[in-house]
């Protein structure tokens, strides 16, 4: 099962909304950062210049006992009177300090308190930042509502825009699913711009026309030898028919005869096979009107693939366990169980081997050297052969058997055996009630 992805579309508006989110989030908390900090440092600067001109006032003029500006008062204390400072001035250092104080009515205000303490006189210039802490909570809803609108229109035109952005990916996925399904080839590249989806729809229509183009050579020739091997084939089965007839024939020219008329039937079952794949792959429909006895023909091919065993100790059983009829040519059913069959005769060297006709399938289990678990899907790719395995042969037999299984319907499957050795099984389509 593949794992779960987002699709392109979603993963743009996520990421554009997300971005225009946090950036709006930082733009608020710097600007108040920005403006407390601004604020404060303007605060205490003009705090501590009012604090000096307000001392430098006093000792001009000690009659002096305050500022007369809005929020602001200035306070001095003699040597005399040290004893009356509010107990939390004390102890503070000279400098700009923010104090919060709890009213007796249970508020809580806040001011900034500039402090100078000289050997004689100690003074403090107050200013209520009680407006200025309200004005402070007043920008932060504010940028709070602002951070909302943004954001919701950050979500807005980040849908907007990933439907942009994605709809030439979107039209083009379109278009390749419209033409899985209809399976006819149209240009794809007329639809889009000279852009980067362009590039794509151009280089998916290079490739469909050049693999279109391989398959129609490879179905062609493939029709072509098949078509052309007819008539050689059926020169020779009738010479050898024609040449059995002869009375003068020795018992060797005899088997010899009909090993040649055997082949020549197998020849034609597989050239019949071959053609019926080549015709289905173009877009004709395959034959399935005809009723085929599967354990006649596992019959016909234990005989056709005896001569494989040659002088090997080897013992063939044939279990008819149910009877067994499917809608398909014989020749395709030949092919197919002579592949499974000719293998199991030609990889084992000694013991037995046994084919299983069942209800629906055909089971053939042999004693030979087995296969790896690992290799047992692989051997019906085109060209690959098992670990280990001797001889002459081009991995192309198992390849057809899989081919002719996807046309008609069937499972063909390969494993180890546990008592040693593989079985094959093929498995019919059942028949529709």
């Amino acid at each position: 099962m593949l794992p779960y992805r987002r699709r392109l579309r979603s993963r743009i508006f996520l990421s554009f909304s997300l971005f225009a989110i946090t950036l709006s989030v930082l733009f608020a908390a710097s600007a108040m950062y920005l403006r407390n900090r601004l604020e404060n440092q303007l605060i205490g600067n003009s705090l501590e210049r009012n604090i000096n001109s307000f001392a430098n006032a006093y000792y001009n003029n000690p009659e002096t006992q305050g500022y007369p500006l809005e929020k602001t008062r200035g306070h001095v204390y003699s040597q005399r009177k040290f004893s009356n400072v509010p107990f939390a001035w004390r102890d503070l250092d000279n400098g700009v300090h923010t104090i919060k104080q709890v009213e007796p009515d249970g508020s809580v205000q806040q001011y900034m308190l500039a402090v100078r303490k000289d050997p004689h006189y100690w003074f403090f210039v107050r200013y209520d930042s009680s407006q200025m802490l309200e004005s402070q909570q007043q920008l932060k809803y504010a940028l709070i509502a602002a951070v909302g609108v943004f954001g919701a229109l950050s979500v807005l035109i980040g849908a907007w825009l990933s439907v942009r952005i994605m709809s030439p990916v979107t039209d083009l996925a379109r278009r390749l699913r419209a033409l899985r399904k209809s399976g006819r080839l149209e240009p794809l590249a007329p639809h889009f711009a000279a852009d980067e989806v362009g590039e794509v729809a151009l280089a998916l229509d290079d490739y469909a026309k050049r693999l279109t183009e391989l398959l129609q050579r490879d179905q062609e020739f493939n029709a072509d030898v098949s078509h052309e091997l007819r008539t050689p084939i059926a020169v020779i089965a009738s010479t050898a028919e024609l040449m059995l007839t002869s009375p003068n024939l020795t018992a060797k020219l005899s088997e010899r005869l009909k090993r040649v008329e055997r082949a020549s039937r197998q020849a034609a079952e597989i050239i019949d096979a071959l053609l019926l794949l080549s015709r289905a792959e173009q877009g004709g429909q395959q034959v399935q009107d005809e009723s085929t006895d599967v354990a006649q023909i596992v019959a016909n091919v234990i005989d056709l693939q005896r001569p494989q065993l040659g002088n090997k100790p080897v013992r063939v059983h044939l279990q008819l366990e149910s009877s067994l009829t499917v809608q398909a040519p014989g020749s395709v059913v030949s092919v197919a169980l002579a592949n499974l069959i000719g293998n199991a005769f030609k990889y084992t060297q000694e013991g037995d081997v046994t084919i299983r006709v069942q209800e629906d399938r055909v089971l053939i289990e042999d004693s030979g050297p087995g296969i790896n678990p690992e290799d047992a899907s692989r051997l019906f790719e085109r060209g690959v052969r098992g670990e280990g395995v001797k001889g002459m042969g081009a991995g192309l037999g198992l390849a057809i058997v899989w081919r002719l299984c996807n046309l008609y319907g069937w499972r063909v499957r390969l494993a180890p055996r546990p008592e040693g050795g593989a079985v094959a099984m093929l498995e019919f389509a059942k028949k529709s009630s």
